[in-house]
Order: C-alpha cells, then sequence, then structure tokens
C-alpha cells in the first residue's frame, strides 16, 4: 500500500484560521461601528454578509438553486470520473463561459493589462515560490514526479513575478500591468464547501497584477482598478449596487490612510463591512471584495483587488527609479471579475430569485445560448423558419428553428424552459407580412414588429460584447440531448 502524502496546508491558511479579527460596519460617514451596535434596516444583505464571514462556515447543507438550472439548461454538469470541483461543459455553457472569458480579456487590455500566459504547475523547492505558497491562504494540489515534487497553481501571481523579475523595468513603466486569465487555477477546497459552481477546486480565473512605485501610485491606480471592476461586473449583468463589500486591513494601514479608505467606501456607496488585524498574517496590508448573496444565504466575492507589500522584494522584483536606485515595487493584485465559473454560478442564482419574486428568469441576451426561436405552425412553414432564422444569423444574431414534429404550445413551452429571450411562431398570416408577432420574455407579452426593428434591439442590448455564433445546430430537431 503506498504511503499517504500529507496535505500541503500553507502558513498563512494556519494562520488565518487562528486569526483573531475585530470586526466593524464602516458607514458613509466614515464612522467604524461594532457590528453589535449597526443598525442594519435597509442593509439586510449586509448583515447576512458579515454573520457568514464572521462564521467562518462555507460547507453547504442543501444544494444551490444553480445546480438544476446549470442541468436543465444543459450548461454545465458534473464529471463523476474527475476530481469533485471539476465539471464538464455541454456546447451552451462552454459558448457562455467562452463569451464570459472574452469580455473580461478584453475589458483588462482596454485598460492596460499586458496578456502573457505562465505554466500551471511549479517546482515545490524552488526558494521563492515555497516561501509564497506559505503566504497564501489556499490548500495546494501536488504532482508527484520521479523525486521531485510540484505544485498546480492556485493563481497567476507565481509565473507573473518570475517574468518581472527578469525584466528590466524603470519607473517610467510603472504602473506595470500584466495580465493572465489562467485555464485553470487549482485549489483544494474541501469537500464540504463544494457545491457546484460557487466552490471549485479548477477554475479559469482572470489575474491582473500592477507593480507600483509608491503608496501613492498604488492608491490612484487602485482606484482606477476599481471602476474596470465596476464596469466588468456591470458589463456582465450584475448590479454593483446589490453586492456587499468586504474591507480587510491592518490596524496600523487603517490609523495612517483613514482619508483613502473613508473616500472608496464613499465611492462604492454603502456601508461595508471591515476586518482589522493587529497585524499582518499575509502578503497584504489592504483587500477588499465584492460578494453576490445567493438564495441560501451563501457570500461568493465576485471580484477583488490587494495592497500587496511582499512579493516585490520575495521575488527580487526591481525598477530603477528616478534617483537612480533599485527599488521594490508595491503590487496590486486585481481579479475584476472573479473565477468566470463562478460568474455563471450567481448569473444562475440571481435568475432564480428574480424567478422566486414573480420574474421570469433570464440569462443576459449577450449570453443567451439561442437569442431567437423560430417556431412553424406546420411542416409547411418549416422553410420560412429556417430562411428567418438564417437571415438572423448573418446579422450574427444567435437564431434557430424548431422544425420537431410537435404542437406549437410545446413548442413554446420548450422555448420558454430554455429561457429564450424571444418566440416567433410563423404560420401562413406571416408568410411575406412587414412585421411577425414576437414573444418577448422580458414582458411577457407579443408584440407585432418587423425582423429588422427585433434585429436592431437585440444589436443594442448586446453593444460592447463579444459574440459567438450558435452552439448547436440551427435546427433543433437536429441537437442531441446532453442531460436527462
Amino acid at each position: 500500500m503506498s504511503e499517504k502524502k500529507e496535505e500541503v496546508v500553507s502558513e498563512a491558511l494556519k494562520a488565518e484560521e487562528k486569526l483573531r479579527s475585530m470586526w466593524y460596519i464602516l458607514d458613509l460617514e466614515g464612522r467604524l461601528v461594532p457590528l453589535d451596535k449597526f443598525e442594519f434596516k435597509g442593509h439586510e444583505n449586509l448583515r447576512i454578509y458579515s454573520g457568514y464571514e464572521i462564521e467562518k462556515d462555507r460547507t453547504v447543507t442543501q444544494e444551490p438553486p444553480h445546480i438544476s438550472l446549470m442541468r436543465s439548461l444543459e450548461l454545465v454538469d458534473y464529471e463523476s470520473a474527475s476530481d469533485p470541483g471539476n465539471f464538464r461543459y455541454y456546447p451552451k455553457g462552454r459558448m457562455v463561459k467562452a463569451l464570459l472569458e472574452e469580455y473580461v480579456t478584453d475589458m483588462v487590455l482596454d485598460y492596460g493589462g499586458m496578456e502573457v500566459e505562465t505554466p500551471i504547475m511549479y517546482d515545490m523547492k524552488h526558494p521563492t515560490l515555497a516561501k509564497y505558497l506559505h503566504r497564501f491562504p489556499a490548500r495546494q494540489y501536488t504532482i508527484e514526479h520521479d523525486d521531485d515534487r510540484y505544485f498546480l497553481r492556485f493563481a497567476a501571481c507565481f509565473g507573473q513575478f518570475l517574468m518581472a523579475h527578469d525584466a528590466t523595468i524603470s519607473y517610467r513603466d510603472l504602473p506595470l500591468r500584466i495580465y493572465e486569465l489562467t485555464k485553470y487555477s487549482f485549489r483544494r477546497e474541501q469537500r464540504g464547501e463544494l457545491a457546484g459552481l460557487r466552490r471549485l477546486r479548477a477554475f479559469t480565473m482572470p489575474d491582473v497584477h500592477a507593480m507600483c512605485r509608491d503608496l501613492p501610485q498604488a492608491k490612484k491606480e487602485f482606484l482606477r482598478r476599481y471602476k474596470l471592476v465596476e464596469d466588468t461586473l456591470t458589463g456582465i449583468g450584475f448590479d454593483v449596487n446589490k453586492l456587499e463589500m468586504g474591507l480587510r486591513m491592518t490596524e496600523d494601514f487603517w490609523k495612517e490612510n483613514r482619508r483613502f479608505v473613508r473616500s472608496f467606501v464613499k465611492r462604492f456607496g454603502k456601508p461595508v463591512l471591515l476586518e482589522l488585524w493587529k497585524e499582518r498574517f499575509a502578503y497584504f496590508i489592504l483587500k477588499y471584495d465584492l460578494n453576490f448573496i445567493d438564495a441560501l444565504d451563501k457570500a461568493s466575492a465576485l471580484a477583488t483587488d490587494q495592497f500587496d507589500v511582499e512579493n516585490g522584494e520575495r521575488y527580487g522584483i526591481t525598477f530603477m527609479d528616478e534617483d537612480g536606485h533599485e527599488k521594490h515595487p508595491i503590487i496590486l493584485h486585481c481579479s475584476p471579475s472573479g473565477a468566470i465559473e463562478r460568474d455563471i454560478y450567481a448569473l444562475l442564482e440571481k435568475a432564480h430569485m428574480e424567478m422566486q419574486e414573480g420574474m421570469r428568469p433570464m440569462l443576459p441576451m449577450w449570453l443567451a445560448p439561442s437569442q431567437v426561436r423560430m417556431i412553424p405552425v406546420s411542416e409547411e412553414h418549416i422553410a420560412i423558419a429556417e430562411d428567418y432564422a438564417k437571415k438572423m444569423a448573418r446579422r450574427r444574431i444567435r437564431a434557430d428553428f424548431d422544425d420537431r414534429s410537435e404542437t406549437v404550445q410545446k413548442k413554446i413551452r420548450d422555448a420558454e424552459r430554455e429561457w429564450i429571450p424571444y418566440i416567433i411562431v410563423l404560420g401562413e398570416r406571416e408568410v411575406g407580412a412587414e412585421r411577425v408577432p414576437v414573444r418577448v420574455r422580458e414582458d411577457g407579452k407579443i408584440h407585432q414588429m418587423p425582423l429588422k426593428e427585433l434585429v436592431s434591439e437585440i444589436k443594442k442590448k448586446v453593444k460592447g460584447r463579444p459574440y459567438r455564433p450558435l452552439p448547436m445546430p440551427m435546427s433543433v430537431q437536429r441537437r442531441p440531448k446532453f442531460v436527462g
């Protein structure tokens, strides 16, 4: 029997588990209010989030609603042949994930990030990496090869920092922004914490670092990156005003930078949960995350940024300053969307909660696998349905047609179960007609409009977002069923 290898648990994670924090609500007036003194009226999600963070219990005791939705929509599913926390993506889900990946990358490139690619595994004996491994609060996957032991990356930090170490950098180059969309990052989350797409062991993480000259430059860059975060999350389909912010920092940073922290919270526009530490237990002195509260009252970070004051020196990253001396940069760590898989989880949970409020669940228009479904009344109308779908496809609209031998009502019900935004029933009256009846999912009504008007409406809703064609055959009859 082979000897069981001991799990690698970082010293930072051990320290975090023993950490004694001081918890407050920082309000818009800049006051630190102890949790038991804060009036949470009108801030119910902040109350939920605060309790979740303080308890630090990430276990899930019931199935989150998004799991049944990701399967019924044929997006994502468990893969029993893999390690828990790894998933299979069906064609529709792969399209959604790919569009999100492309969109977030486009946003980071517009911000000024320089895209790179780095390895997914690293030598555990490498002196710099071994030290950083123990400064990051995460459990690792390890791989044995001959007499060597490697760990799978849990972020893009390793490769980007090693790259920056080898670069020749001037103060004129700063802030230096390096970006990678990691496919994949790995964290050995505990089994009780794994629940659908919310917490994974393998995930796709957009990771953009900025090497900054000093704290004043880092603060300025930090605020610019917060705009990137706001724009990215809004573009995906989230209302930032409905997210909750967690701020974590050392007591010294708070004392020395109160004005900056208070102005940042005022910009966010709502009270935030503030965690203060007497001593720094990790590599950062300030960190924030924006959190989504799901249907089970669990909080999940969708974006983060951090002030890193250790790794410039640890990795030997230097820049030549104006005075001719080499110095170490402050490094900002940002994920403007969080893990791509978690964005899908949050969109599905959001749709479920809207359904509970009597609204029709939907994905954002630019992510809908089929945006328009043509439904012919009879076999004689399949040709016109196909023709209309192809015309819309030429305008970069994802349109299909249901040519199955089912009743019109059954086809409509199936299209509604797929959350298709627009349904058009085509019969004899629609042949050659200027206007067609468009069933709009958003309001549940039938609107008479020309196809050109519908195309313009969809184009307006997806403006600025990437496009992919239909992930399945245009003919519904020719599609395999992946679930059920």
